[in-house]
């Protein structure tokens, strides 16, 4: 017998809303590329939307193949967990190559911060 076929309707209903949910949320960051003037502001929304998206698919898959084999199927969580890390961390590179980019063309963009403190405070 087809294994596809053994999957109760419990299983399949929430993999599908996961799956939707998912590319809901990939919608919306693209949405939110298109409509963002800035550059700056058009990190944002692809960067959560596609984090966001990735937490879905891994539940759903998490969920279809736990089902799939009738014990849980964790290593899935490793695809959103290293995402979740990089993310961020790529996002805050880009946004600093960025602005390097705007200061060396001449343009207003707010002063770069100091991470030293003042030689005669305390």
């Amino acid at each position: 017998m087809n294994e596809l076929s053994e999957l109760s309707l419990w299983i399949e209903i929430p993999v599908a809303i996961l799956l939707v949910l998912s590319s809901v949320f990939a919608l919306i960051g693209a949405f939110g590329l298109v409509r963002m003037k800035d550059y700056f502001q058009r990190m944002h929304p692809p960067a959560l939307a596609s984090t966001l998206a990735a937490w879905c698919v891994a539940l759903a898959s998490i969920i279809y193949f736990s089902g799939l084999k009738s014990s849980p199927v964790l290593h899935a969580w490793l695809i959103p967990i290293l995402l979740s890390i990089t993310m961020p961390v790529t996002t805050l590179l880009l946004a600093r190559a960025a602005l390097f980019r705007k200061r060396m063309s001449g343009h207003d963009v707010p002063a770069e911060v100091s991470s030293r403190r003042s030689e005669g405070g305390s």
